[in-house]
Protein backbone atom coordinates (compact mmCIF):
# COMPACT_ATOMS: atom_id res chain seq x y z
CA UNK A 1 0.00 0.00 0.00
CA UNK A 2 2.78 2.65 1.11
CA UNK A 3 4.25 1.54 -2.51
CA UNK A 4 1.27 2.97 -4.33
CA UNK A 5 0.83 6.00 -2.15
CA UNK A 6 4.62 7.08 -1.76
CA UNK A 7 6.99 5.67 -4.24
CA UNK A 8 4.94 8.05 -7.57
CA UNK A 9 6.62 11.07 -5.47
CA UNK A 10 10.34 9.94 -6.39
CA UNK A 11 9.45 12.22 -9.10
CA UNK A 12 9.51 15.05 -6.41
CA UNK A 13 11.46 13.50 -3.91
CA UNK A 14 14.27 10.88 -5.01
CA UNK A 15 14.22 9.60 -1.32
CA UNK A 16 10.59 7.89 -2.11
CA UNK A 17 12.62 5.69 -4.80
CA UNK A 18 13.36 3.47 -2.26
CA UNK A 19 9.74 1.70 -2.50
CA UNK A 20 10.85 0.23 -5.33
CA UNK A 21 13.11 -2.38 -4.05
CA UNK A 22 11.75 -5.03 -2.31
CA UNK A 23 14.66 -5.58 -0.08
CA UNK A 24 13.85 -2.30 1.82
CA UNK A 25 10.41 -2.72 1.93
CA UNK A 26 11.02 -6.60 3.19
CA UNK A 27 13.16 -5.03 5.71
CA UNK A 28 9.78 -2.24 6.42
CA UNK A 29 7.61 -4.93 6.87
CA UNK A 30 10.00 -7.14 9.31
CA UNK A 31 10.31 -4.13 11.55
CA UNK A 32 6.83 -3.01 11.33
CA UNK A 33 5.74 -6.39 12.39
CA UNK A 34 8.35 -6.46 15.21
CA UNK A 35 7.15 -3.02 16.76
CA UNK A 36 3.42 -4.06 16.60
CA UNK A 37 3.74 -7.29 18.59
CA UNK A 38 6.15 -4.85 20.81
CA UNK A 39 3.98 -1.80 21.08
CA UNK A 40 0.83 -3.93 21.57
CA UNK A 41 2.33 -7.21 23.29
CA UNK A 42 1.17 -5.78 27.11
CA UNK A 43 -1.80 -4.59 25.95
CA UNK A 44 -2.76 -7.95 23.98
CA UNK A 45 -1.47 -10.14 27.35
CA UNK A 46 -3.65 -8.23 29.69
CA UNK A 47 -7.09 -8.87 27.76
CA UNK A 48 -6.06 -12.64 27.73
CA UNK A 49 -5.77 -12.02 31.45
CA UNK A 50 -9.04 -10.43 31.71
CA UNK A 51 -11.06 -12.71 29.47
CA UNK A 52 -9.18 -15.59 31.53
CA UNK A 53 -7.86 -17.24 28.19
CA UNK A 54 -5.20 -19.06 29.21
CA UNK A 55 -3.35 -21.97 28.01
CA UNK A 56 -4.80 -25.99 29.16
CA UNK A 57 -1.77 -28.06 30.15
CA UNK A 58 -2.14 -32.20 29.30
CA UNK A 59 -1.88 -33.91 33.02
CA UNK A 60 0.17 -36.57 31.06
CA UNK A 61 2.93 -34.51 30.08
CA UNK A 62 6.22 -33.11 31.98
CA UNK A 63 5.00 -31.69 35.37
CA UNK A 64 7.14 -28.92 35.27
CA UNK A 65 4.48 -27.68 32.45
CA UNK A 66 2.00 -27.32 35.34
CA UNK A 67 2.57 -24.19 35.97
CA UNK A 68 2.42 -22.61 32.37
CA UNK A 69 -1.12 -23.85 32.96
CA UNK A 70 -3.39 -20.69 32.61
CA UNK A 71 -0.75 -18.27 30.78
CA UNK A 72 -2.38 -15.86 28.36
CA UNK A 73 -2.71 -18.13 24.73
CA UNK A 74 -3.94 -17.38 21.45
CA UNK A 75 -0.95 -15.29 21.34
CA UNK A 76 -1.16 -16.28 17.40
CA UNK A 77 -4.05 -13.84 17.34
CA UNK A 78 -1.45 -10.72 17.71
CA UNK A 79 0.87 -12.78 14.96
CA UNK A 80 -1.39 -12.73 12.27
CA UNK A 81 -2.58 -9.17 12.89
CA UNK A 82 1.06 -8.00 12.79
CA UNK A 83 1.96 -10.43 9.28
CA UNK A 84 -0.82 -8.94 7.73
CA UNK A 85 -0.97 -5.20 8.50
CA UNK A 86 2.75 -5.18 7.66
CA UNK A 87 2.35 -7.17 4.74
CA UNK A 88 -0.49 -4.77 3.16
CA UNK A 89 1.33 -1.71 4.03
CA UNK A 90 4.74 -2.82 2.73
CA UNK A 91 3.94 -5.01 -0.33
CA UNK A 92 3.02 -4.56 -3.75
CA UNK A 93 -0.57 -6.06 -3.75
CA UNK A 94 -1.33 -6.31 -7.33
CA UNK A 95 -0.25 -9.82 -7.88
CA UNK A 96 -2.14 -13.00 -6.87
CA UNK A 97 0.68 -14.69 -5.21
CA UNK A 98 1.12 -12.39 -2.23
CA UNK A 99 -2.51 -12.99 -1.63
CA UNK A 100 -2.48 -16.72 -1.90
CA UNK A 101 -0.11 -16.67 0.94
CA UNK A 102 -2.37 -14.00 2.96
CA UNK A 103 -5.50 -16.45 2.12
CA UNK A 104 -3.42 -19.41 3.80
CA UNK A 105 -2.20 -17.30 7.17
CA UNK A 106 -6.05 -16.08 7.60
CA UNK A 107 -7.54 -19.18 6.84
CA UNK A 108 -5.43 -21.38 8.88
CA UNK A 109 -5.13 -18.95 11.27
CA UNK A 110 -9.13 -19.61 11.39
CA UNK A 111 -9.02 -23.38 11.71
CA UNK A 112 -6.72 -22.87 14.73
CA UNK A 113 -8.40 -20.02 17.25
CA UNK A 114 -12.11 -22.08 16.82
CA UNK A 115 -9.70 -25.19 17.96
CA UNK A 116 -7.89 -23.10 20.81
CA UNK A 117 -11.38 -21.27 21.65
CA UNK A 118 -13.18 -25.28 22.08
CA UNK A 119 -10.25 -26.28 24.26
CA UNK A 120 -10.55 -23.47 26.14
CA UNK A 121 -14.16 -22.36 27.12
CA UNK A 122 -15.58 -26.46 27.10
CA UNK A 123 -13.79 -28.22 29.54
CA UNK A 124 -12.36 -31.50 28.80
CA UNK A 125 -12.64 -30.72 25.34
CA UNK A 126 -9.41 -31.51 23.10
CA UNK A 127 -10.95 -29.30 20.49
CA UNK A 128 -11.54 -29.36 16.73
CA UNK A 129 -11.94 -32.86 16.09
CA UNK A 130 -9.00 -34.31 14.15
CA UNK A 131 -10.93 -35.14 11.25
CA UNK A 132 -12.56 -32.13 11.17
CA UNK A 133 -9.61 -30.21 11.42
CA UNK A 134 -7.73 -32.15 8.60
CA UNK A 135 -10.96 -31.29 6.53
CA UNK A 136 -10.83 -27.87 6.83
CA UNK A 137 -7.12 -27.79 6.21
CA UNK A 138 -7.39 -29.43 2.76
CA UNK A 139 -10.05 -27.35 1.51
CA UNK A 140 -7.71 -24.47 2.43
CA UNK A 141 -4.41 -26.18 0.76
CA UNK A 142 -6.54 -27.07 -2.08
CA UNK A 143 -7.76 -23.82 -2.68
CA UNK A 144 -3.63 -22.95 -3.07
CA UNK A 145 -2.81 -26.01 -5.12
CA UNK A 146 -5.51 -25.27 -7.96
CA UNK A 147 -4.75 -21.82 -8.30
CA UNK A 148 -1.47 -22.46 -9.21
CA UNK A 149 -2.00 -25.51 -11.23
CA UNK A 150 -4.09 -23.99 -13.46
CA UNK A 151 -1.95 -20.12 -13.43
CA UNK A 152 -0.70 -19.38 -16.99
CA UNK A 153 2.98 -19.91 -16.59
CA UNK A 154 2.67 -22.42 -13.52
CA UNK A 155 3.58 -25.83 -14.01
CA UNK A 156 3.68 -29.50 -12.12
CA UNK A 157 7.09 -29.67 -11.97
CA UNK A 158 8.72 -30.61 -8.60
CA UNK A 159 12.67 -29.21 -8.59
CA UNK A 160 15.03 -31.31 -6.84
CA UNK A 161 18.02 -29.37 -4.93
CA UNK A 162 21.33 -30.05 -5.61
CA UNK A 163 20.75 -31.08 -9.09
CA UNK A 164 20.61 -28.72 -11.99
CA UNK A 165 17.63 -28.67 -13.92
CA UNK A 166 16.49 -31.79 -12.64
CA UNK A 167 12.48 -31.86 -12.05
CA UNK A 168 10.04 -34.26 -12.29
CA UNK A 169 6.73 -33.82 -13.48
CA UNK A 170 3.81 -34.41 -11.29
CA UNK A 171 1.30 -33.37 -14.02
CA UNK A 172 -1.61 -32.72 -12.03
CA UNK A 173 -0.75 -35.18 -9.17
CA UNK A 174 0.66 -31.66 -8.14
CA UNK A 175 -2.20 -30.27 -6.51
CA UNK A 176 -2.14 -33.56 -4.12
CA UNK A 177 1.35 -32.74 -3.60
CA UNK A 178 1.12 -29.06 -2.67
CA UNK A 179 -1.74 -30.24 -0.27
CA UNK A 180 0.48 -32.36 1.68
CA UNK A 181 3.14 -30.07 1.84
CA UNK A 182 1.21 -27.38 3.38
CA UNK A 183 -0.82 -29.24 5.69
CA UNK A 184 2.41 -31.11 6.59
CA UNK A 185 4.08 -27.37 7.80
CA UNK A 186 1.07 -26.90 9.57
CA UNK A 187 0.88 -29.42 11.70
CA UNK A 188 4.48 -30.26 12.12
CA UNK A 189 5.01 -26.51 13.43
CA UNK A 190 1.90 -27.06 15.71
CA UNK A 191 3.55 -30.30 17.04
CA UNK A 192 7.04 -28.31 17.56
CA UNK A 193 4.99 -25.80 20.14
CA UNK A 194 5.35 -27.07 23.58
CA UNK A 195 8.27 -25.33 24.30
CA UNK A 196 8.93 -21.52 25.86
CA UNK A 197 9.97 -20.08 22.31
CA UNK A 198 10.75 -23.32 20.78
CA UNK A 199 8.14 -22.65 17.41
CA UNK A 200 8.64 -19.21 17.00
CA UNK A 201 12.54 -19.44 16.80
CA UNK A 202 13.02 -21.88 13.94
CA UNK A 203 10.17 -20.11 12.79
CA UNK A 204 12.01 -17.09 12.30
CA UNK A 205 15.19 -18.83 10.74
CA UNK A 206 12.78 -20.57 8.05
CA UNK A 207 10.86 -17.23 7.05
CA UNK A 208 14.40 -15.53 6.62
CA UNK A 209 15.78 -18.19 4.09
CA UNK A 210 12.81 -18.35 2.21
CA UNK A 211 12.87 -14.69 2.23
CA UNK A 212 16.28 -14.76 0.41
CA UNK A 213 14.59 -17.45 -2.21
CA UNK A 214 11.78 -15.72 -2.30
CA UNK A 215 13.49 -12.62 -3.56
CA UNK A 216 15.63 -14.74 -5.70
CA UNK A 217 13.10 -16.94 -7.22
CA UNK A 218 11.30 -13.49 -8.36
CA UNK A 219 14.67 -11.85 -9.82
CA UNK A 220 15.14 -12.64 -13.87
CA UNK A 221 18.81 -12.35 -14.06
CA UNK A 222 19.46 -13.98 -10.56
CA UNK A 223 17.18 -17.01 -10.64
CA UNK A 224 19.14 -18.10 -14.07
CA UNK A 225 22.21 -17.19 -12.83
CA UNK A 226 21.55 -19.64 -9.95
CA UNK A 227 19.74 -21.90 -12.00
CA UNK A 228 16.63 -22.00 -9.59
CA UNK A 229 13.14 -21.78 -10.94
CA UNK A 230 12.15 -18.00 -12.10
CA UNK A 231 8.42 -17.14 -10.63
CA UNK A 232 6.92 -13.98 -11.87
CA UNK A 233 5.98 -11.90 -9.14
CA UNK A 234 7.45 -14.12 -6.41
CA UNK A 235 9.37 -11.31 -4.90
CA UNK A 236 6.80 -9.87 -3.03
CA UNK A 237 6.90 -12.64 -1.36
CA UNK A 238 9.93 -11.77 0.55
CA UNK A 239 8.33 -8.84 2.07
CA UNK A 240 5.63 -11.47 3.40
CA UNK A 241 8.33 -13.61 5.01
CA UNK A 242 10.09 -10.42 6.38
CA UNK A 243 6.71 -9.23 8.26
CA UNK A 244 6.73 -13.31 9.73
CA UNK A 245 10.90 -12.78 10.58
CA UNK A 246 9.47 -9.49 12.49
CA UNK A 247 6.09 -10.77 13.72
CA UNK A 248 8.04 -14.27 15.09
CA UNK A 249 10.65 -12.15 16.60
CA UNK A 250 8.07 -9.70 18.70
CA UNK A 251 6.40 -12.03 20.04
CA UNK A 252 9.45 -13.96 21.06
CA UNK A 253 10.35 -10.90 23.15
CA UNK A 254 6.71 -12.39 25.37
CA UNK A 255 7.61 -15.86 24.65
CA UNK A 256 10.95 -16.81 26.10
CA UNK A 257 11.43 -18.59 29.09
CA UNK A 258 9.37 -17.95 31.34
CA UNK A 259 6.26 -17.19 28.51
CA UNK A 260 3.84 -14.68 29.04
CA UNK A 261 2.29 -15.62 26.18
CA UNK A 262 1.86 -18.55 24.59
CA UNK A 263 0.79 -19.05 20.35
CA UNK A 264 -2.04 -21.10 20.17
CA UNK A 265 -2.99 -23.69 17.27
CA UNK A 266 -4.03 -19.94 15.85
CA UNK A 267 -0.36 -19.18 15.37
CA UNK A 268 1.19 -22.59 14.97
CA UNK A 269 -1.15 -23.76 12.27
CA UNK A 270 -1.26 -20.23 10.30
CA UNK A 271 2.78 -19.66 10.36
CA UNK A 272 3.36 -23.56 9.38
CA UNK A 273 0.93 -23.26 6.31
CA UNK A 274 2.12 -20.30 5.27
CA UNK A 275 5.61 -21.40 4.90
CA UNK A 276 4.67 -24.38 3.20
CA UNK A 277 2.44 -22.32 1.01
CA UNK A 278 5.36 -20.00 0.22
CA UNK A 279 7.31 -22.87 -0.49
CA UNK A 280 5.05 -24.35 -2.77
CA UNK A 281 4.70 -21.15 -4.81
CA UNK A 282 8.66 -20.04 -5.34
CA UNK A 283 9.22 -23.70 -6.02
CA UNK A 284 11.16 -24.68 -3.09
CA UNK A 285 9.13 -27.43 -1.79
CA UNK A 286 11.86 -29.92 -1.22
CA UNK A 287 14.24 -27.58 0.73
CA UNK A 288 11.66 -27.07 3.18
CA UNK A 289 12.61 -30.49 4.77
CA UNK A 290 15.55 -29.15 4.98
CA UNK A 291 15.55 -25.59 6.69
CA UNK A 292 12.73 -27.18 8.30
CA UNK A 293 14.55 -29.78 9.66
CA UNK A 294 13.58 -29.11 13.27
CA UNK A 295 9.75 -29.33 12.33
CA UNK A 296 10.22 -32.41 10.26
CA UNK A 297 11.82 -34.10 13.45
CA UNK A 298 9.29 -33.59 15.51
CA UNK A 299 6.43 -34.70 13.22
CA UNK A 300 8.55 -37.72 12.66
CA UNK A 301 8.62 -38.62 15.93
CA UNK A 302 5.05 -38.96 16.88
CA UNK A 303 4.21 -40.63 13.66
CA UNK A 304 7.22 -42.98 14.96
CA UNK A 305 6.18 -43.08 18.47
CA UNK A 306 2.43 -43.90 17.71
CA UNK A 307 3.10 -46.27 15.26
CA UNK A 308 5.59 -48.34 17.39
CA UNK A 309 2.99 -47.82 20.76
CA UNK A 310 0.05 -49.27 18.49
CA UNK A 311 2.34 -52.38 16.82
CA UNK A 312 3.74 -53.29 20.02
CA UNK A 313 0.62 -53.10 21.98
CA UNK A 314 2.34 -50.05 24.78
CA UNK A 315 6.05 -50.00 23.94
CA UNK A 316 7.61 -46.29 23.23
CA UNK A 317 10.24 -45.26 21.21
CA UNK A 318 10.78 -42.17 23.16
CA UNK A 319 10.29 -41.49 26.67
CA UNK A 320 7.77 -39.17 25.03
CA UNK A 321 7.10 -37.72 22.01
CA UNK A 322 7.06 -34.81 20.29
CA UNK A 323 10.58 -34.95 20.52
CA UNK A 324 11.67 -31.74 22.67
CA UNK A 325 9.48 -33.52 25.62
CA UNK A 326 11.98 -36.41 25.22
CA UNK A 327 14.59 -34.52 26.47
CA UNK A 328 12.46 -32.98 28.97
CA UNK A 329 12.20 -36.61 30.30
CA UNK A 330 15.89 -37.13 30.08
CA UNK A 331 16.39 -33.71 32.82
CA UNK A 332 17.51 -31.15 30.21
CA UNK A 333 16.09 -27.90 31.48
CA UNK A 334 13.55 -26.04 29.17
CA UNK A 335 16.26 -23.79 27.89
CA UNK A 336 18.58 -25.62 27.25
CA UNK A 337 16.32 -27.75 24.72
CA UNK A 338 14.96 -24.43 22.74
CA UNK A 339 18.64 -22.78 22.64
CA UNK A 340 19.87 -26.33 20.82
CA UNK A 341 16.76 -26.86 18.73
CA UNK A 342 17.38 -23.38 17.62
CA UNK A 343 21.44 -23.72 16.78
CA UNK A 344 20.43 -27.04 14.98
CA UNK A 345 17.77 -25.18 12.70
CA UNK A 346 20.03 -22.25 12.19
CA UNK A 347 22.81 -25.19 10.83
CA UNK A 348 19.76 -26.37 8.54
CA UNK A 349 18.79 -23.15 7.82
CA UNK A 350 22.79 -22.37 6.35
CA UNK A 351 23.12 -25.71 4.80
CA UNK A 352 19.61 -24.69 2.80
CA UNK A 353 21.45 -21.75 1.68
CA UNK A 354 24.53 -23.77 0.18
CA UNK A 355 22.06 -25.85 -1.88
CA UNK A 356 22.05 -22.23 -4.30
CA UNK A 357 25.97 -23.23 -5.24
CA UNK A 358 25.57 -26.74 -4.66
CA UNK A 359 24.05 -28.11 -7.79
Amino acid sequence: MLYYFLYPLHTHFIGFNVFRYITFRSIGGAVTAFLVMLILGPVFIRAMQRFQIGQVVRDDGPQSHLKKQGVPTMGGLLIIFAISLSTLLWARLGGPLIWLALFILLFYGLIGSYDDYRKIRKKNSKGLSARGKLVCQIFGATVVGLYLYVHPGFNGHLNIPFFKNMNLDLGWFYIIFAVVVIIGASNAVNLTDGLDGLAAGPTVITAAVYLIFSYLAGNVVMSEYLQIVYVAGSGELAVFCGTIVGGCLGFLWFNAYPAQVFMGDVGSLALGGSLGAVAIIIKQEILLTIVGGIFVMEAISVIIQVGYFKMTKGKRIFLMAPFHHHFEKQGWHETKVVVRFWIVSIILGLFALATLKLR
